[in-house]
């Protein structure tokens, strides 16, 4: 099996619509001999992810949370706030959660490279 490397530019295209697309291609759907249980998905290069679209009234609205196990331990964050801090984790939890939940999506999220 060969992997092809996939070089995206994110440059004005909308989050959700490209994350599928990346998705697609770390699973490897696009190849002919894809298998849902073979890891034989492609590496895939997105540059200029800190100018990704967002619609609608996400930026305000949206938000992520997270628990640090203990009671009274939910954290939330906006979707502004993170991607200011880092715009290449808000793009790889918007493909995380495209990804299959099983084995593969650990190993296939390796894949996903930001320039």
């Amino acid at each position: 099996m060969e992997r092809k490397t996939h070089t995206i530019n994110a440059t004005g295209k909308v989050l959700g619509r490209l994350a599928s697309e990346v998705a697609i291609l770390l699973r490897g759907k696009h190849k002919p001999e894809f298998l849902p249980s073979k890891d034989m998905g492609d590496f895939v290069v997105v540059k200029n992810v800190e100018k990704i679209k967002l619609t609608g009234k996400k930026l305000e609205k949206k938000k992520y949370f997270r628990h640090s196990g203990y009671l009274g331990g939910l954290k939330e964050i906006s979707l502004k706030r993170l991607f200011e801090r880092d715009s290449s984790k808000v793009f790889r939890m918007a493909v995380w959660g495209m990804l299959p939940k099983n084995k593969l999506s650990k190993n296939q999220i390796k894949r996903l490279k930001f320039e």
